[in-house]
């Protein structure tokens, strides 16, 4: 059985193709540039070269007849056609507080989802405009979602609300809501396991890196409190978004500027973050090649989002009492080895202790390492998290009629011999690369 899972943006279409048999990753790519021009596919199948080329796609349909044309093609296939595919699984960024798991798309969830634009302006729209379009084109197979929002709503009440009018939560759902969802389930399950617990005894603080960035608080194996808000704009200093702001600083920029509530909005999402210190760079290997080359500006940038990691990191630890184990992830956690550096440095105080050789050698997104010294009273693990995994898993299991929410489902990942057999792969190049790997790869207790 073959499954594939759609992950659409507002001008990309990002995809996998899982046999549910072998257990093995058949494909995986993106569509880039989708409604803006200039459309491109990157595709990657197994035991193929990875091949780049252009391709014009004026909408998400396009783009999803690109990738099935793609994956069915007789040079960069591994399907004979798309009958062999069963279900499709999608991301939606926002499911409010309607959603406490994945779902089957029906019409009651696609109103559900539209009603939710107003909150996930930059998201929802690109979610549904996905679904719709590989709907069109896989009309007669189940297609299910699976929202970054489920995952939090565990958290209390105390955590979620915001304090302002009350009537603005009852009338408008302005709440926290929370956000990488479907990374925090993965590295959750995934920390239990290598800590030798039992998932809903363990208290883990997880730091989700990349472009969008967040951190989890997780207690008892549950979502407890969360860095994003109402919308993926609060919290960490993101690529392009500001993260935490003085609620009252975009009033005062409209009456110096007269900038629009919108333009601000726009601003604050895509102009700001490190796009907005640097004045140029938001991916994290050019803002250090920036610093390494004497610009203060991308170095100032770098504390700046390590400043503000470690403020969370040790307020969480606080609300959570007991930490188990301090987990990063995504891309920056699982490469960029000199933002965590940045991060880690001086957290001795509150008992996480970092080995700064083990962390250089930590470049992989093919295993998990642990990178603490031995005497670090937390432990600190690289998880590359396996989002796909959990949308492919949730999608099988809703087509199958067996899927719950994750405190009575059990995913393939919490066995502790799970083995990832595309990772596995790539891990012995890795190996042959970085030898030194092999010495701080973690192994469950």
């Amino acid at each position: 059985m073959i499954i594939l899972t759609l992950n659409c943006g507002s001008s990309s279409a990002k995809y996998q193709v899982y046999d549910w048999e072998t257990k093995d990753v058949l494909a995986v790519g993106i569509v880039e540039k989708v409604t803006v021009g200039g459309s491109f596919i990157n595709h990657k199948a197994k035991g193929k070269d990875e091949v780049t080329f252009n391709h014009d796609c004026p909408t998400h349909t396009d783009a999803i007849d690109l990738i099935i044309k793609t994956l069915t093609s007789k040079d960069t296939g591994v399907i004979s056609d798309m009958s062999v595919i069963k279900t499709v699984g999608h991301r939606v960024v926002h499911g409010g507080d309607k959603f406490t798991k994945s779902v089957i798309v029906d019409k009651t969830a696609m109103e559900a989802f539209t009603a939710m634009q107003d909150l996930s302006p930059l998201h929802n729209p690109a979610n549904i405009m996905g679904i719709e379009a590989a709907k069109k084109v896989l009309p007669d197979v189940p297609h299910c979602a699976v929202m970054d929002t489920a995952w939090h709503q565990t958290m209390p009440p105390e955590n979620y609300m915001y304090a302002v009018p009350t009537e603005w939560y009852e009338k408008y759902q302005v709440r926290r809501y929370g956000f990488h969802g479907t990374s925090f389930l993965y590295t959750a399950k995934r920390a239990a396991v290598l800590l030798g617990q039992d998932p809903f005894k363990t208290n883990v603080i997880i730091c989700h890196l990349g472009n969008g960035a967040s951190i989890n608080a997780v207690k008892d194996g549950l979502s407890f409190d969360t860095s994003m808000g109402i919308t993926p704009l609060e919290g960490l200093v993101m690529g392009t978004r500001s993260g935490d702001v003085d609620p009252s600083l975009p009033f005062y920029v409209m009456r110096k500027t007269g900038m629009s509530a919108s333009e601000i909005e726009s601003a604050l999402n895509k102009k700001a973050g490190l796009l907005g210190l640097t004045g140029k760079h938001t991916d994290r290997r050019d803002i250090q090649a920036a610093a390494e080359g004497g610009d203060k500006q991308a170095l100032r940038a770098q504390y700046i989002e390590a400043h503000r990691v470690k403020k969370y990191i040790g307020a969480y630890q606080a609300v959570l009492g007991r930490v188990d184990a301090l987990v990063l992830t995504a891309g920056v956690g699982e490469f960029a080895w000199f933002m965590r550096d940045k991060i880690l440095n001086g957290l001795d105080g509150i008992g996480m202790v970092y080995d700064p050789k083990k962390n250089e050698v930590s470049r992989t997104r093919n295993t998990e390492t642990l990178i603490s010294k031995p005497e670090s009273k937390i432990p600190i693990y690289i998880i590359p998290t396996d989002e796909e995994l959990v949308m492919t898993e949730d999608a099988y299991a809703l087509m199958q009629g067996t899927y719950d929410t994750h405190t009575h489902f059990k995913y393939s990942f919490q066995s502790k011999d799970y083995i990832n057999k595309g990772r596995a792969e790539g891990l012995v190049n890795d190996l042959k690369k970085n030898p030194a790997l092999a010495d701080i790869i973690a192994k469950p207790i």
